[in-house]
C-alpha cells in the first residue's frame, strides 16, 4: 500500500491529466481499468491512487514502483495500451517522476 517516507528508494510518479469537465468520469473509468486489469499485477508495482480534482478539470495519478526499470518494463506491455491510448484521446497527459524529500505529521503537542 502505499508509504510515503523520505527514506524511501522507491519511484514516485505524479500523472496530472487535464481534461474538460464532461470527460472527466470517462478518463476515470480508463484509468481504473488499466490499473485494475493490468498495472497492479506488472512485477515491482507497489500502489497507485487516483485522484480527481473537484472542478472536474483534473485527474491525478500517485503510483509508487520500486524502480525506474520496473516502471519502463510495465510501458512495454501492450495489455493497459488500449485504455491509455483513449484516454489521450480525452486528455492531455503531464507525467513525472519524483523522489520524497520531505514528509511532515501534525504536532504531538
Amino acid at each position: 500500500m502505499t508509504r510515503i517516507t523520505a527514506d524511501s528508494d522507491v519511484l514516485t510518479l505524479i500523472n496530472l491529466f487535464r481534461v474538460d469537465p464532461a470527460n472527466q468520469k470517462r478518463l476515470l473509468e480508463l484509468l481504473t481499468r488499466a490499473t485494475e486489469d493490468s498495472v497492479r499485477y506488472a512485477p515491482g508495482f507497489i500502489s497507485a491512487s487516483l485522484h480527481r480534482s473537484i472542478d472536474g478539470t483534473k485527474v491525478t495519478m500517485y503510483a509508487q514502483w520500486r524502480s525506474i526499470a520496473h516502471y519502463e518494463a510495465m510501458r512495454l506491455d501492450p495489455a493497459p495500451l488500449p485504455y491509455l491510448q483513449e484516454a489521450l484521446t480525452i486528455a492531455q497527459f503531464e507525467p513525472g517522476m519524483y523522489e520524497v524529500v520531505k514528509t511532515f505529521a501534525p504536532s504531538e503537542a
